[in-house]
């Protein structure tokens, strides 16, 4: 089993990162290009530590001048010192890109932790001009590959435990860090995306099951002994004592199946995966190992060899000090061991199951599950009622459909593998059957919901469009690849990295670029996707919800997008007209678009009616509005419906982050939010050039400085920028790297006087005098169609009772207790018709009518606190006594019908607040029966004692 982390192996790792085999490096022994006679004018210390990490003259005196820049600027530089330094060099060897040394060995050298150092570098961005794109581009692919080789080190150091037996015996031990180690060379060889979580994951089970099945059985647990024992039975193991005599004997390499599926079933990974990874990346490594030469493990020194050449030509992080419990890697031991050993409840009130911790190898693992689980079973081929669908048209989409999967299929896996690594273009394929299998489900759902729309089934048209088909299996693939933790937003949306590190980020618009997909396009489909899948999880939807803000923030104004031409189309047939009127900010946002609004009827219908077999006719509002138009009235310009629902959301993002930053920078000047937003409003409006390869937050902050400037109001941009910062889903890069004229881009504050002024400077000047501009009107910021509410919401038909959400979405009825089973998880599966039953005949005997009169008709008087109002009647004043009230007729229609399982969520949220609201009320109703009984009986008796 792996030792406990002690620091003990630091010289072992020391005398291993000498670089005794890598050709890329400078001889360390003494670099020829340093000269310490030249740096007299430095500190003695910063000299050294310069000569130590072998780094140029030029890289030195960068660096000094960088110091010296920001030392006066910078907190507890006493203490941290050296460290600085450190940071300094690092920052400059990356920007000059002649680093002649690796991210460990300044981490030695300044006594540092990972996360501490990166946390220091991006210190030192005191000016915001310190670290560039290409520094923070390293910076963050270093901090994601660290994070997962850490996530990787204690799922391995935890599954070892399951595995083998705990022993003190050193060889042992460097048999684990020899497969840790030869881990580590694999996934270094198979994957130039070394931050692939799933496929390390996999690769990292692969090489358990080549040493699991090497040990001798003594050394494992029960379960895995006797899985290899089960292999091994018709063989004779040889001894280790005789094994000298046999070391000419070829060892097969081949898979142990059953060993292998029982390491994906105790690490709830998807073994079909697994198997298709050690087939073809763990195979051809091992082939290139040539383990034919080692009976049992390959040599420690040749596998150490191995790794340290490719340690230092990667020139980041040692992998090997995880193992060795290196204080520069690790973070501290009660923060891992509290996190994986100690289960938390959902909430400390909470008398709920307790939930493991989500870690990030079993979060990963669990999308995977829920994933596979909800397609269908049909594969990658149209269900029948799908295929229905298409021999409806009126010409059948279906050749061109395989057509073109076949195709994008080609392209998406060979970029899959060109990004990820030169054997993985099988698992592009996997990962483009996967996206099919969802393309197909739901396109399904979305044309379900248009014929209930608009009572048609001939989507000819819709399904006939090749951009509507390329964006929806795009959309599909996204959700793929984020599911496996392979497209994400840590990096603000985008890779800030050049030439050849930019192709091997997944990140979304990644897949635009391999679809030749506009984003614009892409966008059209999102929140219909959305819709039209109620599976996919909570993390998955703001995953989508953020490619979309991305879209409409900067990558749909790129040049060549279709937005420009719309625009311009607009403008033309309108005159000054813009995309929205300001009178539509106050209305709230109709989230009632479909794909096929979007995709068929680019032009928002006035006088102009689509005909009525068109499946792109959005409604009979569009007729019925037309057929009301007075005649001889001017018709109404024609809009496009996609570019009116892009500049809505549009102006209620912008409008959002501007209010974000105005909360942090003008909480003493709320005045100005009204000014600045309608400055930025404007700009949208009628300079919408201005957004061409550009930012959306650019503008932004160019009108919130415009404003304070003209209102004599001290608002600096650093201090802009530097709230500018915290906002979420931000990069550097948005205000460090702004296009100034074709070619050129430099900061905003450039951008800002050379651009921003320049054009709009009349406009911004009008601000400034007696009468300013008309203020727009304020956009209404409605909630989020893709978030789940977290306030209670009121039952329909009822003023008094409120469902609140569950609190704790991972909850289950497969993880509930036996009291906590019957709450029904809205999404998830309820059980068995007959609990439907139980609860219709539970519905039907009850006393729906209640009693008023006790003991012969005697009137119960109102009871005063008790109200619960229906239908803006109040059931305790006996206005309703002879009827039933309209929750009780839901209840009752909804208890006729099919009883197999068949209701929709709504009503299962309805059935139940109803039951437990009418249960309440018979606990109320029961008790003050029960008090109002002992009163009267009191009153009797007394009377009886007063009768003569």
């Amino acid at each position: 089993m792996p030792p406990k982390k002690r620091n003990s192996g630091t010289a072992q790792s020391n005398k291993e990162l000498k670089p005794s085999s890598d050709r890329s490096f400078p001889d360390k022994t003494g670099s020829p290009e340093f000269s310490q006679n030249k740096h007299t004018d430095k500190d003695v210390e910063f000299v050294t530590l310069s000569k130590s990490l072998h780094v140029t003259d030029s890289v030195c005196e960068r660096a000094w001048t960088l110091w010296k820049t920001v030392q006066d600027l910078m907190e507890d530089v006493a203490t941290n010192q050296k460290r600085l330094w450190g940071a300094c060099l690092f920052v400059t060897a990356t920007d000059m890109d002649a680093a002649c040394f690796t991210l460990t060995e300044v981490l030695k050298e300044v006594d540092i932790n990972v996360k501490q150092f990166l946390s220091l570098v991006r210190r030192l961005d005191v000016n915001l001009d310190t670290i560039s794109t290409k520094v923070n581009s390293a910076l963050t692919r270093v901090e994601k590959k660290y994070d997962v080789m850490l996530a990787l080190y204690q799922r391995f150091e935890k599954t070892c435990k399951k595995i083998f037996v705990s022993t003190p015996d050193e060889k042992e031990r460097a048999t684990l860090r020899t497969c840790w180690t030869m881990f580590l060379l694999a996934k270094g060889r198979a994957l130039q995306m070394e931050d692939d979580l799933v496929i390390s994951f996999q690769l990292l089970l692969c090489t358990l099951e080549l040493f699991i099945k090497r040990s001798s059985p003594e050394l494992l647990l029960p379960l895995y002994k006797s899985v290899v024992s089960k292999a091994q039975s018709p063989l004779t193991r040889t001894s280790r004592r005789n094994q000298s005599k046999t070391k000419s004997r070829v060892v097969e390499s081949e898979v142990n199946v059953e060993l292998l599926e029982t390491l994906c079933k105790d690490n709830e990974c998807n073994s079909e995966e697994v198997k298709n990874v050690y087939q073809t990346s763990f195979s051809a490594f091992l082939d290139q190992m040539d383990l034919s030469r080692f009976p049992d493990f390959p040599l420690v020194t040749d596998v150490n060899q191995q790794y340290q050449e490719h340690y230092l030509k990667s020139r980041d992080i040692d992998g090997r000090l995880f193992f060795d419990g290196d204080e520069t890697v690790l973070v501290p031991k009660v923060d891992i061991l509290q996190v994986e050993r100690t289960p938390k409840k959902t909430s400390p009130d909470d008398d709920g199951p307790i939930i493991p911790p989500q870690t990030p190898i079993r979060a990963a693992m669990n999308s995977i599950k829920m994933l596979r689980g909800d397609l269908p079973s049909s594969g990658d081929q149209p269900s029948s009622k799908l295929a229905t669908y298409f021999k409806n048209c009126t010409v059948d989409p279906t050749q061109g459909i395989q057509k073109r999967l076949e195709m994008l299929g080609q392209v998406f896996s060979q970029m899959f593998g060109e990004a990820v690594g030169p054997h993985c273009i099988a698992y592009g394929r996997e990962r483009f059957n996967l996206g099919v299998r969802l393309y197909y489900k739901v396109m399904e759902a979305m044309l379900e919901s248009e014929e209930k729309r608009l009572s048609v089934q001939n989507f000819s048209k819709l399904l006939n469009d090749s951009t509507f088909h390329t964006s929806l299996l795009a959309c599909a693939l996204e959700v793929v690849m984020a599911t496996y933790e392979e497209s994400s937003f840590k990096n603000g949306g985008c890779s800030h990295g050049e030439g050849e590190q930019a192709v091997r980020d997944l990140c979304f618009p990644w897949i635009l670029n391999v679809f030749d997909l506009s984003a614009f396009d892409f966008y059209k489909v999102i929140e219909s996707f959305i819709k039209a899948e109620p599976t996919l999880s909570k993390e998955i939807i703001k995953h989508l919800e953020t490619c979309e803000n991305f879209i409409m923030e900067k990558i749909a104004w790129r040049t060549g997008s279709p937005l420009f031409e719309l625009l311009k189309r607009e403008h033309e047939a309108g005159g000054t007209e813009q995309a929205e009127t300001p009178a539509s900010f106050s209305l709230p946002l109709q989230h009632n678009h479909t794909a096929a609004d979007l995709y068929l009827s680019p032009i928002r219908p006035g006088l102009r009616v689509l005909p009525p077999e068109s499946p792109a006719t959005p409604s009979s509002q569009a007729s019925s509005q037309a057929n009301s138009q007075a005649v001889g009235q001017a018709p109404r310009q024609s809009k496009s419906n996609s570019l009116s629902l892009f500049y809505k959301k549009l102006y209620r993002l912008a409008y959002t982050r501007l209010k974000t930053l105005c909360s942090c920078l003008l909480s003493n000047h709320p005045d100005l939010e009204h000014v600045i937003w309608t400055l930025f409003q404007h700009t949208l409006q009628y300079e919408y050039d201005l957004m061409r390869d550009r930012h959306l937050d650019q503008l932004m902050m160019s009108a919130m400085y415009a404003i304070c400037k003209v209102k004599s109001v001290d608002l600096r941009f650093k201090s802009i920028v530097s709230a500018y910062k915290n906002m979420p889903n931000t990069s550097q890069e948005t205000f460090k790297h702004v296009l100034i004229t074709e070619g050129q881009y430099d900061s905003i504050i450039v951008f800002y006087n050379q651009v921003f002024m320049q054009k709009l400077k009349t406009n911004i000047l009008q601000y400034a005098s007696t009468r300013p501009p008309t203020l727009s009107p304020i956009p209404q910021i409605p909630c989020s169609p893709y978030k789940f509410p977290n306030s209670p919401l009121r039952v329909p038909g009822s003023n008094n009772v409120y469902i609140s959400p569950l609190k704790n979405p991972r909850m289950s009825p497969g993880m509930m207790t036996p009291r906590s089973r019957m709450l029904v998880s809205i999404g998830e599966s309820f059980g068995f018709a007959n609990r439907f039953q139980k609860i219709n005949q539970m519905v039907n005997s009850s006393d729906r009518a209640h009693k008023r009169t006790l003991d012969g008709g005697s009137a119960l008087k109102t009871l005063k606190r008790l109200r619960f109002d229906m239908d803006g009647q109040d059931e305790a004043d006996g206005s309703k006594s002879g009827g039933e009230s309209a929750l009780i007729q839901k209840l009752a229609e909804m208890s006729k019908r099919n009883t197999s399982a068949s209701l929709c969520p709504a009503e299962l949220l309805l059935l139940f607040s109803v039951l437990f609201f009418i249960f309440m009320l018979f606990i109320l109703a029961g008790s003050t029966r029960n008090r109002m009984q002992e009163q009267k009986m009191k009153e009797d008796a007394e009377s009886r004692k007063k009768s003569p």
